[in-house]
């Protein structure tokens, strides 16, 4: 277990920031949280070391908040496609990613996990995938600049991790949900099409803060790149049935469950020791979300 208990979160406002904040502090760790908007600290199960605000594309003030910490959770980034010029997109996300393993690098950390992404693997699926459960095998296969600049930040931390012996611990996330979205789910259902570009995928905030967690104590060498999913789709139909009507003629593993996810989570499992903790379909059973045909426990 790597010994880094003084830790930065950038992008700590953020949805999957937020989570992985609450976690680490929680679980015993010193953390320091950065962005460029301030995070709230109110309701956190004790005090932060540090509420930074800072431009993490400037190598300067990048290095100035690593200096003297174990670990960084870098999730700091443009979160998606299309939010900004397709440009920009790609050029600030390599910034700021280059920024910060550079700075962790000169800084001495013993860990950097940071946030990739499932569109790495051939987001959004307009083309089939070649198989399902789509796992690490399938990359690169970026569709977006977005993307795209995260299959270099994947290079750029093989090329670090080689060179300093760090290990990086890339999360390949998964559309990231918090309960208040769950809400939604049922207006997927009666078209397949409408969640086909992740096939039918997401993971709970929560369960990306326990993987980043679990990025910081791994016994990882080198660069390491996972997926991070639920273990289940957002769907209330078997993902079988889904995948004959979507995508028919795609191989699909004989061992996928009735509502498995089309993501898979083995490696990370393997890897890291994750293993999905949320589910909407939990509060189908707590009777929180209406439902209109049968969704057992996946």
């Amino acid at each position: 277990m790597v010994n880094a208990r003084r830790v930065v979160v950038t992008g700590s406002s953020g949805k999957a920031g937020r989570a992985v904040v609450r976690e680490l502090l929680k679980h015993g760790y010193d953390v320091t949280a950065v962005d460029l908007v301030p995070f709230d600290a109110v309701g956190l199960p004790r005090p932060l070391a540090g509420n930074l605000r800072a431009d993490l594309t400037d190598f300067g003030q990048t290095l100035e908040v690593l200096r003297g910490m174990d670990g960084v959770v870098h999730l700091a980034n443009i979160p998606a496609p299309g939010l900004t010029t397709p440009g920009r997109t790609f050029l600030e996300n390599t910034a700021m990613n280059f920024a910060v393993f550079s700075a962790a690098v000169q800084g001495g950390l013993k860990r950097v996990v940071w946030a990739s992404s499932e569109t790495t693997l051939g987001l959004p699926f307009d083309t089939p995938p070649r198989y399902a459960p789509v796992d690490e095998e399938h990359f690169p296969l970026p569709e977006s600049t977005y993307a795209l600049s995260k299959v270099v930040g994947e290079t750029l931390a093989e090329q670090f991790a080689r060179w300093s012996k760090i290990g990086f611990v890339g999360l390949r996330i998964s559309n990231i949900m918090e309960p208040h979205d769950y809400a939604a789910f049922p207006g997927f259902w009666a078209d397949a099409h409408l969640r086909k570009w992740n096939l039918w995928g997401y993971v709970d905030a929560r369960d990306v803060a326990q993987a980043c967690r679990l990025g910081l104590e791994a016994d990882v060498s080198g660069a390491r790149s996972v997926i991070v999913a639920a273990a289940d789709t957002v769907m209330n139909r078997p993902s079988r049935e889904l995948m004959a009507e979507v995508f028919p003629g795609v191989p699909v593993a004989p061992d996928l469950g009735d509502f498995g996810t089309l993501l898979s989570v083995r490696e990370a499992g393997r890897v890291l020791g994750y293993v999905p903790g949320y589910s909407w379909r939990s509060m189908v059973t707590a009777g929180r979300l209406r439902q209109d045909r049968s969704a057992p426990e996946g």
